[in-house]
């Protein structure tokens, strides 16, 4: 079981905990939302509980609740800029389906 981040999203991250000043990592999850079924939660993490998973990548600590990793195990999440569009995407293998906007997905 595995998340990893590529470079570009791992580079920015860190660049998003400067500025922050604060922060030891990125916290990824799912909850129930959208059109499809679940929807990705990212935040910056502060602290680890005890039942969270841990995973680095690119010197960059992801935090996983247990819920939420079954639902994202294999995951890659990478960085990009799409013209003037920019954000984090999910190269996730448990995806069946997403809906039309790409904000939620059904495993």
């Amino acid at each position: 079981m595995a998340i990893t981040l590529t470079e570009a999203a791992a580079r920015r991250v860190q660049q998003y905990l400067d500025n922050r000043g604060k922060g030891i990592g990125l916290r990824l999850g799912v909850r129930s939302s959208g059109c499809s079924g679940m929807a990705y939660v990212i935040e910056f993490a502060d602290d680890i509980e005890e039942s969270d998973q841990v995973f680095e990548s690119h010197g960059v600590k992801i935090i996983v609740d247990p819920k939420s990793m079954v639902y994202l195990d294999g995951t890659e999440v990478d960085f990009a800029r799409e013209g003037l569009n920019e954000g984090f995407k999910f190269n996730n293998p448990n995806v069946r389906d997403e809906c039309g906007c790409g904000e939620s997905f059904t495993v």
